[in-house]
Formats: C-alpha cells, sequence, structure tokens
C-alpha cells in the first residue's frame, strides 16, 4: 500500500471498531471522525490517486453519516435494547468481513513499486515516433502504410537535473485495456498501473560525467512492450548506459503515437518454427532501423542531447523472448552489435549458432521451467494452444537444439532456477497473486538478472574486470551458470 492507502485504512478500520464497540458515541465524536477520515481520504486522494481497490476504505468514511441517519430512524431506546446483542454480533462479523476486504484488496492489486537504482546516476528518458520510409506495414489494408515504431530512451541524467517523474504507462486505461486482452483477465485487474511510478525523468539533461556513454537495444517478447523490463532498463541507466527500448508495432501489447492512433497486438498466424524464423526477420529488420536512427541522433539531435555523447564503437543488445531470439540475430547479422543477452527466448531466425560459436560475446538467461519443454504443462493447457502434447514435445525438442553450441567459444549459459518465462520482465510485479501463482520471488530474481547484466555489458562494452560471472561458474542455490 501507498502511505496515504496504509493511513486511511488503518484510521477507518479503528473507526469502525469504535463505533462497533463504543458504548457512548457523541455527535461531536462522530463528527470528528468523519471529519479526519474525510481529510486523510482527501489527501490521499489528491497526492496519490483514488482506485477502485480502495472503494471499501472509501466507504468506510461515510459511516457517522448512516449512524446519524440510524438515530433519526429509530429513537426508541426500547428497541435498541432488544435488538442490541443480536445487532452488535452480526454487525462485528460484517465489519471483521468487510475490513478484511478493505484490506486484501489494495494489497493483492497494489501500486507497486521499482527497486532504486544503484548506480550514481539518475535516470533521464525520452520518447521518439520514428517511421521507415523504406518499409510498407505489412499488417494494415492501407496501400503505402509505412513501417513505424515507437521507441523510449533511457539515459543518465545530469545530478542538478529536476522535473517530472515519468508515469510507468502514458495512457493507463489503453494499456489496461491492452493487458487485459493479452491476458484473458478482467481489465481492473490492471488499472492500478496507471499510479506506478518510475524513476526517470522526462526529457532531463543527459550527464555531463562522460563525454559518451554505451549504447543498449532492448527488444521485448511477443505481446510484450518497450518498457516491460523497467526494473532491468533504469538500473542499466543508472551505471551509465543509453538504453534505447523498441516498440515492435502490431506485435507489442499495445502502442500509442503522438497523434493518439492506438495499436493493440495482432496475434500471429502460426506458432511453428518456420513461422517464427519468417516473422524474425522483421524484427531485425526493426532493430536495424533503429540502430540508424540512434546513429542520425548521435550525430545531430534536433534536442541537442545525444548529438555526440553515443559511444557508437560500443553498442550492446538484450531481449526478452521473441527480443531475446532478436537479439542473437542482431549479433550475428549487424557488425554494429558488439554483446549481447537473450533472456529466455528461442534461438528462431536466420540465422543459426555455428558449431565453434558466434566469435561475439554472449550471454544466455534461461527459466528451468522453460526447459523442461511441455513436462510441467497440463494437458488442458496445451489443447488451449491448439496442438497436441507430441506436437508441442518435437516443438520444444526443435527449438532446444539449436542451442547446443550457445556456450562455444567462450560465451555463457546461465539457468535460473525456480524461474518462469513471464519473470523475466515486469509482469510478476502487477500482483503478488502472480508470483505466488508461478512460484517466483520476483525481487530476487530481478536482482539477479540486473547483477549479471551489468557485469557483462561492463566488462565487454566498458572494459571492466568481471566481477561475478567468471568468478561463479558453476552450480548455486539459484542458478547454474556455464561457459564454453
Amino acid at each position: 500500500m501507498r502511505s496515504f492507502e496504509m493511513l486511511s485504512t488503518i484510521f477507518n478500520i479503528l473507526l469502525l471498531g469504535w463505533f462497533i464497540f463504543a458504548r457512548n458515541k457523541s455527535q461531536r465524536g462522530l463528527l470528528v471522525g468523519f471529519g479526519i477520515s474525510a481529510i486523510v481520504v482527501l489527501i490521499h486522494g489528491l497526492i496519490e490517486g483514488m482506485r477502485w481497490q480502495m472503494i471499501p476504505v472509501y466507504v468506510m468514511t461515510l459511516i457517522p453519516i448512516v449512524i446519524f441517519a440510524y438515530r433519526y430512524m429509530f429513537k426508541s431506546k426500547e428497541v435498541k435494547k432488544k435488538a442490541s446483542r443480536i445487532r452488535v454480533i452480526l454487525i462485528t462479523i460484517l465489519a471483521v468481513l468487510y475490513s478484511f476486504i478493505a484490506v486484501a484488496l489494495p494489497l493483492l492489486f497494489p501500486v507497486f513499486t521499482f527497486e532504486q537504482p544503484t548506480g550514481p546516476y539518475k535516470i533521464g528518458t525520452v520518447s521518439y515516433d520514428w517511421k521507415d520510409d523504406r518499409r510498407e506495414e505489412t499488417n494494415t489494408s492501407e496501400p503505402g502504410d509505412k513501417r513505424e515504431l515507437m521507441v523510449q530512451i533511457w539515459y543518465p541524467a545530469s545530478s542538478t537535473t529536476k522535473g517530472k517523474t515519468a508515469p510507468y504507462v502514458s495512457h493507463p486505461d489503453i494499456f489496461a485495456n491492452g493487458y487485459s486482452k493479452a491476458l484473458n483477465m478482467p481489465k481492473l485487474l490492471f488499472t492500478s498501473i496507471g499510479f506506478v511510478k518510475t524513476h526517470a525523468i522526462e526529457e532531463a539533461e543527459l550527464s555531463d560525467k562522460e563525454s559518451t556513454y554505451p549504447v543498449l537495444l532492448f527488444s521485448h517478447g511477443l505481446n510484450g512492450v518497450k518498457n516491460q523490463n523497467t526494473f532491468e532498463v533504469e538500473q542499466l541507466a543508472s551505471h551509465g548506459y543509453i538504453v534505447v527500448g523498441i516498440d515492435h508495432t502490431y506485435h507489442s501489447t499495445t502502442s500509442v503515437f503522438p497523434d493518439g492512433r492506438v495499436v493493440h497486438f495482432v496475434p500471429q498466424e502460426s506458432n511453428t518454427i518456420d513461422y517464427l524464423d519468417k516473422l524474425n526477420e522483421k524484427w531485425v529488420e526493426d532493430a536495424t532501423f533503429v540502430l540508424d536512427q540512434v546513429e542520425k541522433l548521435a550525430k545531430n539531435d534536433p534536442d541537442h542531447r545525444f548529438t555526440g555523447r553515443m559511444d557508437l564503437e560500443h553498442i550492446g543488445m538484450f531481449g526478452h523472448s521473441f527480443g531475446g531470439a532478436t537479439t542473437a540475430q542482431m549479433l550475428m547479422t549487424d557488425s554494429r552489435i558488439k554483446a549481447a543477452i537473450n533472456m529466455d527466448g528461442g534461438l528462431y531466425g536466420k540465422l543459426r549458432i555455428p558449431a565453434d560459436g558466434l566469435k561475439k560475446p554472449f550471454l544466455l538467461m534461461s527459466a528451468d521451467d522453460t526447459l523442461t519443454g511441455t513436462e510441467n504443462m497440463s494437458d488442458e493447457n496445451i489443447a488451449s494452444q491448439g496442438t497436441t502434447r507430441e506436437e508441442l514435445t518435437k516443438f520444444f525438442s526443435d527449438t532446444f537444439a539449436r542451442q547446443e553450441s550457445v556456450t562455444a567459444g567462450g560465451n555463457y549459459w546461465m539457468k535460473i532456477k525456480h524461474m518462469k518465462h513471464m519473470g523475466f520482465s515486469d509482469m510478476y510485479l502487477i500482483s503478488p497473486v502472480f508470483e505466488r501463482m508461478e512460484g517466483v520471488d520476483v525481487r530476487s530474481v530481478h536482482r539477479l538478472i540486473n547483477d549479471y547484466s551489468l557485469d557483462f555489458f561492463d566488462h565487454y562494452l566498458k572494459q571492466q574486470p568481471f566481477k561475478q560471472l567468471e568468478q561463479n561458474i558453476g552450480d548455486h542455490p539459484e542458478f547454474t551458470l556455464q561457459r564454453g
């Protein structure tokens, strides 16, 4: 709970107990109780914003008014005396249940927070709408439509910068609707994301502490979004990286353009490996185009923020799921990408990892649950995907076969224990219900991902000595780390 949510909840529950058990409730006491409760709720609404999960608490504020009305309707002391014991028992039971609901709702669907980034830099962020005039948009029926992408950049900000802290999502109602469609869950479960704040300051000045900063591209998974790994991109930016997040339009949960256009996820036509290989070529083209735009921004930024400040000799990339596949392909096809991390992504795309390795630094992070294939999947779950266990088992077998040479040539493969696929994103932060259902300690896992991602990029893009990767090869309680 947020501060005033907690204060309002505690005060109103105590007030409810006083109403039930206090023998003599003066009119003045009722007015004071109502006044304090109303003021706390008002402050909460003005500072934090009101949300539906707090409705039971808001209703408690009205209890004094209800008592006033009750006193005027039932003035007979005789009636009150005969009904008092039964009434108190029933009211007490209802009050306990109501209080439980009042506490449970905001705890089960909280306004989550991101942990404070550990780096020495403040964080700035800015967004761009980039159109690739060389490519037709194949997902629309309008002739002449060009491929258009929303891009968000996080970067080290000046220590003296001040400004508005960026929200997690800029259009909460639209994104709540997108998450609802993506996960096939009620929209109400996702409305709290509109109150989530990040640590990034909008349009902040770039820090002058370093003359240039290495650049990292980020690619989300199918039905993900460019900021789905805010826990990670903010950490990297705080340690001196310029991170460029790409929305792969029509393949992201939701893309909102500056003119108000909204594009939701369009389900892929097939789940076969051949189809995914072909689709990945489009994502590689997206990433290549964005990297071209980054180079233009580094050469001549109209806002004078990034001109001459991006270290284009040290560019890395990381991605989750299908974005991880895109990352591996970019490492193999684009000479500008010097190092890459794939987070639980199958190695889809045009190229295969050579038997003797990539000849470039690469780290694959995998969830142990993903590596079990269909072993932990129920028949109902498999059937809901429109396939059979035999077909899906073959799909996983063919996909895993592509990982045989991952570590060849000295590269790394981290297999995280007690981990699920979506644990590599912000998703499980939305509610502890998701976290408990999946059995993932999401905060600990995020720290692990951040520590090793930073160590990997610091070594290969900043030429710093390893602090963790080389020192922790082998089996550990939280993960197993292999090196070729």
